[in-house]
């Protein structure tokens, strides 16, 4: 009962925070300062969920590999805004979550490279060493085929291996 009670508590704290910057992005931040504060936070956010789910680990309510069974499923349904989405790679490019794209996960995308050049994931990893940044990039968005420029955000989820992401079309 206290494992339900703290997962029911996790996900209404996280709801609420969603809903506050859902309305937040529905503003339609006038520029690019306010669209990289917002994606931050969001990381942020995202980041301090997986935290919850860490310290539940730590006091061994669950394995390790359950922690990240349950991170990776909750990253894949979390969304803010009209079209916002995370995803997580591992440390050595392998995807966690992306956008719930099943055809992704499990695939190491450190080659993937964007119209450009851009080895986008080889960005994140190495923004996520360096404990957090921004990456641009083209990359397609869900639905359509040609690749648009994309701005995002990265943080470490070290306890995992992790470096999780959002970002925003421009």
């Amino acid at each position: 009962m206290k494992k339900v009670l703290m997962t029911a508590l996790v996900a209404f704290l996280c709801m609420g925070v969603f809903c506050l910057s859902a309305f937040a992005q529905t503003q339609a931040p006038a520029n690019v300062a306010a669209q990289d504060l917002l994606i931050k936070s969001e990381v942020e956010t995202a980041i301090s969920l997986l935290q919850a789910i860490q310290i539940r680990h730590q006091r061994g309510e669950m394995t390790l590999e359950k922690a990240k069974q349950l991170g990776a499923g909750l990253l894949r349904e979390l969304r803010y805004g009209t079209d916002g989405y995370f995803w997580a790679d591992t440390t050595e490019g392998i995807n966690v979550v992306l956008y719930g794209r099943k055809d992704v996960e499990g695939r190491n995308r450190i080659k993937d490279k964007d119209a450009k050049g851009v080895f986008y994931v080889k960005e994140f990893l190495a923004k996520g060493k360096a404990g957090g940044g921004y990456v641009e990039y083209q990359f397609t968005k869900k639905g359509q085929t040609t690749a648009q420029p994309k701005r995002s955000y990265v943080l470490p989820f070290e306890p995992f291996g992790w470096v999780v992401g959002t970002g925003y079309y421009r």
